[in-house]
């Protein structure tokens, strides 16, 4: 199973219209476009899932196709780093370094004023 990412799509494409394109070329196993989780308009962009010889053939007759009025961007989804959580003590996001805070605990972070 591959992940893909299909990059430039038109604002008006939704998840539906993103597996058809897909279907094409294989069984989709999911197709999402991405949303502003404030406005829920599209971001532009979304993720496919499909076997891997049907993603291969997706991806390399899809990309740089035209779709609407854009040409889209298809490739392999690269794996999403993880990403540090909140809080903790080590190097300080806001600025103060080792104990965190603004200037706190030693860290030698500059003061924002």
């Amino acid at each position: 199973m591959k992940n893909i990412f299909v990059g430039n799509l038109p604002w008006r494409t939704d998840d539906q219209e993103l597996e058809n394109l897909f279907a094409q070329y294989g069984d989709v196993q999911s197709a999402k476009v991405i949303t502003d989780r404030d406005t829920g308009r599209s971001r532009g962009f979304g993720f496919v899932e499909m076997d891997d010889d049907a993603a291969d053939e997706a991806i390399s007759n899809l990309n740089g196709a035209e779709v609407g009025d854009r040409e889209i961007r298809v490739n392999e989804a690269n794996d999403r780093p993880e990403r540090g959580g909140r809080g903790g003590g080590g190097g300080g996001g806001n600025r103060g370094g080792g104990g965190g805070g603004y200037g706190g605990g030693g860290g030698g972070g500059r003061n924002r004023w």
